[in-house]
């Protein structure tokens, strides 16, 4: 614990730096030093209230082990050992939360999310599947008072998904559906199957938080925008008007059309959306493999080709192959009921990371 009193002991000294340039006046004139501080401020409060909470925890446990030494008292003994378990609970729990502050945090975590969701393996069987992990988000989004909006689809005849792309918005919506990126698997026996038997199949999911303008700047030169006539359902005005739009980052390669919105505008808009999310979770992707191939992180890179979750609904189970956790009630859990998927994975992640830090391989950010 020495080495992290001293960084807490860091934080402490900057925590009382950022409140003395909060109240310079030259600072709160300047809107933009003024928030960026502020928001600074805000993160280390939690962990800055704990520490100096911990600090008297200790000063208190120090005095009662004294009394306990020196008191021949019956009844004062008592006392200081019924006061000094209490302290001791309170200064593991104090610990335990101040390590979990400390942990290195996603700046992603608060975003909104774009997640693309594809029918991969299994033909038919898999756009329907696609469909059913849709619904899935959508229950659970609903849940956490989340909102939904899709921005792009393919639909099949059969009413599943070749492919289609959701915004979710609301808190902290990032950090808890970071972890569905990969390839899901379903085991059932297709309505189109007349024998009877299990098949596997598969679709992939992909979670990448939303950019703004103040994160992201792609430059002009980089993105080619082609528009064309939209097809599929929308009637005459679809038909007549170069609504859709493409957008290709010359970079990268990746490209985006979008054709589901009204107007031109309106497709221009979300098609940059999503192009800059894409862009982003490309090179993002690229510095998250330099890690992994270092470590490996528990709950997996990330990698849409890497299957991290089964479906079996002959069982009415679900296994997260990551963490090796089993669920009976995939019902429940089709229906919208992901949270204890979500926090084991979350408490799994957050597991890890403390047993770096104590080994000293995770330093604050």
């Amino acid at each position: 614990m020495d080495k992290m009193f001293e960084q807490l002991d860091g934080l402490l000294d900057r925590y009382a730096e950022l409140q003395e340039l909060m109240s310079d006046p030259d600072v709160i004139s300047d809107t933009s030093r003024y928030m960026e501080l502020s928001k600074e401020e805000a993160g280390l409060r939690d962990i800055v209230a704990k520490y100096t909470r911990l600090k008297e925890v200790l000063g208190e446990i120090e005095e009662s082990e004294e009394l306990l030494r020196d008191s021949d008292d019956a009844e004062m003994t008592e006392l200081a050992k019924a006061d000094l378990s209490e302290l001791q609970t309170e200064k593991e729990t104090l610990e335990q939360g101040i390590k979990l502050l400390m942990l290195p945090t996603d700046p992603n975590d608060e975003k909104n999310i774009i997640m693309e969701i594809r029918g991969a393996a299994g033909g038919d069987e898999a756009s329907l599947f696609a469909g059913d992990l849709l619904n899935m988000y959508q229950r659970y989004a609903e849940s956490q008072n989340w909102q939904t909006e899709i921005i792009d689809e393919t639909a099949t005849e059969v009413g599943g998904f070749k492919e289609v792309a959701m915004m979710i918005t609301g808190k902290n919506v990032y950090s808890k559906l970071k972890y569905e990126n990969g390839a899901h698997r379903v085991q059932r026996i297709p309505k189109t199957e007349s024998q009877g038997r299990v098949h596997t199949s598969t679709a992939t999911v992909a979670v990448m938080p939303e950019y703004d303008g103040v994160d992201v700047q792609l430059e002009a030169k980089d993105i080619r925008t082609d528009v064309y006539r939209a097809s599929g359902a929308g009637g005459q005005h679809i038909n007549k008007t170069s609504s859709a739009v493409r957008m290709t980052h010359l970079p990268t390669g990746i490209v985006v059309a979008m054709q589901d919105q009204r107007s031109q505008q309106q497709n221009r808009v979300k098609a940059m959306q999503i192009l800059k999310s894409r862009v982003y979770d490309f090179y993002e992707s690229e510095n998250q493999s330099e890690y992994d191939s270092s470590r490996k992180s528990a709950v997996g890179s990330g990698d849409r080709s890497e299957r991290i979750r089964t479906y079996n609904y002959p069982q009415n189970r679900v296994t997260d192959h990551r963490i090796g956790l089993t669920l009976n009630k995939l019902d429940r859990i089709m229906n919208g009921e992901l949270g204890d998927v979500i926090d084991a994975l979350i408490l799994f992640d957050q597991t890890e990371k403390l047993e770096q830090l104590q080994d000293g391989t995770t330093h604050l950010s």
